[in-house]
């Protein structure tokens, strides 16, 4: 294909990430706005985890549908249940319906989010494929700037169109969904070979047991306790689906909804690992980092959304650059390794984070973040695609997405759990540090102090003691709110620093990365795209059946044609011709 060609697709297949990147960050934002008006703001939080449970288990699920049905109807069909799915949380009536109609969206998220990658995988050579996926990354990076912004806007709109303005936050995916749908209609036709198949019901369904329980408790732990009865018991539920599923694969052999022989491939599973411990670190920064310049440095949601570009910046041009140097030297190996340390430098550098330190200082660490993300995760990807069969490539891009996934919800459990389990303890020294204790005496003896009903609320928090203090921030921070800074400084300086605990662990985890990343065999990128290569083997089967000296049953018409159709596209990748001809009953997809 010409660049031009590929730029046409990509744009459908960016669009359709656009989605479920920017809806994330946009929900984000106006949820207090939401849950106020729905009266349920108890109850926020089962909206993020019906989205994420559902996102989630459906994304190896779409990985293997699409290797036996083809991309292109399953994108479709993620396309139009997430946009069904924004349609219904536009006009929900109370938390409960939304929550339900979140979980829809989540189910065509985790399309959006498997398949675009795949869908690369199929049309370039991952030495060319390198060069594109940088854009991919541009959608996060775009996403989380304009996703608190988009998010304000709305929410803080009465109505537009005699509709509350925070149901926007979903009817606006309306528009950008149906562009995608048409361009990914128009302009994407991939031929696919079908095969009679078993479908591994019962793996998706030991996923879904497995998955289910650990983000239920991922999500809930601090507020059920870690060691509670019902924790326990999702413990219990993820260790016997997860040995259930192990089973079940095993059994299923190439049929599998993950074929365990995808493991074999020590690249594949350190791959796997590496993104495991890459998703752990990343989301841990992207949730944390946007909270702490909110609470310690008093930006707004849409002000900490523009003060993320360092990190934005920082992770597209490391994947552009690096992907340019893969393009032309088909080497990647050290991209891993470069990767972690940049990261594992970031959260040293984050580790010298005091309350009292200019904002450049956070920008700094998020811009060597972003460098270091930027390297490692299309490269992880490229390495985990260029690892197994082209019969496998849905299978190893959706599982590559899924335990990145899976990284991230482990690493915001724990992260939010260390950060609010350390609160009472940083805040009880905050307030003993006698800087602290003086400069706050002071200005409680203060009359204009007193007296400023900006101060309200923190003084008659300030009436309950030490007590009341370390519980103050894991609830409703809006007290700190134009305060006297002398009243604010104890609890921002008791935020920062249980941060900086937070920080040390992510500093770990990627530095358990960075040693294995030494440890990736890089195997030499194919040269040829998942269609050339399916198409080489059919012709090179064609070949050997027809040189038999026994005499056989001749090939279909069925076949044949599906077979022509196999070596024109993959010929088109060469000539710059994106087929075009409607395709056939027996490779419509």
């Amino acid at each position: 294909m010409t660049h031009r060609q590929i730029m046409l697709v990509i744009v459908g297949l960016m669009a359709g990430m656009f989605l479920s990147s920017l809806n994330q960050t946009v929900v984000g934002t106006a949820m207090k706005t939401i849950a106020d008006d729905l009266q349920g703001l108890s109850l926020q939080a089962w909206v993020t985890t019906a989205f994420l449970i559902v996102a989630t288990v459906s994304t190896p699920i779409y990985g293997k549908l699409s290797d036996l049905f083809g991309r292109r109807p399953l994108f479709i069909i993620a396309i139009v249940l997430f946009l069904i799915g924004s349609v219904l949380s536009g006009f929900a009536q109370d938390m409960y319906q939304l929550a339900g109609f979140r979980a829809v969206q989540g189910l065509g998220a985790g399309g959006l989010m498997a398949l675009p990658l795949t869908i690369m995988g199929d049309i370039l050579a991952p030495r060319e494929r390198a060069k594109y996926q940088g854009y991919f990354l541009a959608v996060f990076g775009v996403s989380s700037v304009i996703g608190p912004l988009v998010g304000g806007l709305l929410s803080g709109v009465d109505e537009i169109l005699f509709i509350d303005g925070w149901r926007w936050v979903f009817l606006i995916n309306l528009p950008i969904g149906l562009a995608a749908l048409a361009v990914v209609m128009r302009f994407l036709h991939l031929p696919h070979q079908h095969r009679t198949v078993r479908i591994d019901w019962w793996g998706a369904a030991f996923v879904m047991l497995t998955v289910v329980p650990l983000i239920l408790v991922a999500e809930q732990g601090r507020e059920w306790g870690w060691a509670s009865p019902v924790a326990i018991l999702c413990y219990a539920l993820t260790v016997a689906g997860l040995v259930a599923f192990i089973v079940t694969e095993k059994r299923m052999g190439s049929d599998a909804l993950i074929p365990l022989s995808v493991f074999r491939s020590p690249t594949f599973s350190m791959a796997t690992v590496l993104g495991v411990l890459v998703g752990f670190g990343m989301f841990s920064v992207m949730m944390m980092i946007p909270l702490y310049l909110q609470l310690v440095d008093g930006a707004t949601p849409t002000e900490a959304g523009w003060m993320m570009l360092p990190m934005i910046g920082g992770l597209m041009l490391a994947s552009i650059v690096s992907g340019q140097i893969i393009a032309r030297t088909g080497r990647y190996k050290v991209f891993p390794i470069l990767g972690t340390a940049l990261l594992a430098g970031a959260y040293f550098f984050l580790t010298f984070s005091t309350y009292d330190k200019p904002v450049w200082f956070t920008m700094i660490g998020m811009a060597l973040a972003g460098l270091g993300l930027g390297q490692l995760m299309q490269t992880l990807t490229i390495a985990s695609q260029n690892s197994v069969h082209v019969r496998d490539m849905g299978v190893a891009t959706s599982a590559a997405t899924f335990f990145r996934q899976i990284g991230g919800t482990l690493g915001t459990a724990v992260v939010f759990s260390v950060l609010f389990g350390r609160l009472p303890e940083t805040l009880a020294a905050a307030f003993g540090s006698a800087t602290h204790a003086d400069s706050l005496a002071a200005a409680l003896q203060d009359p204009e102090v007193l007296a400023d009903p900006a101060n309200a609320a923190i003084l008659q928090l300030l009436q309950g003691g030490a007590s009341s203090a370390g519980g103050a921030l894991n609830g409703d921070t809006s007290f700190l709110i134009g305060a006297d800074p002398r009243l604010t400084a104890p609890f921002l300086d008791g935020f920062a620093q249980a941060t900086t605990a937070v920080y040390w662990i992510g500093l770990a985890v990627i530095l358990v990365a960075f040693v294995l990343s030494f440890f990736l065999k890089a195997t030499p990128l194919r040269e040829k795209s998942a269609l050339q290569e399916a198409a080489d083997e059919r012709a090179a089967a064609a070949g050997a059946a027809g040189s038999m000296p026994v005499a056989g049953t001749p090939s279909s018409p069925t076949d044949a044609e599906a077979d022509a159709r196999l070596e024109a596209a993959a010929a088109s990748v060469g000539t710059g011709a994106i087929p075009s001809a409607a395709p056939t009953e027996h490779d419509r997809h």
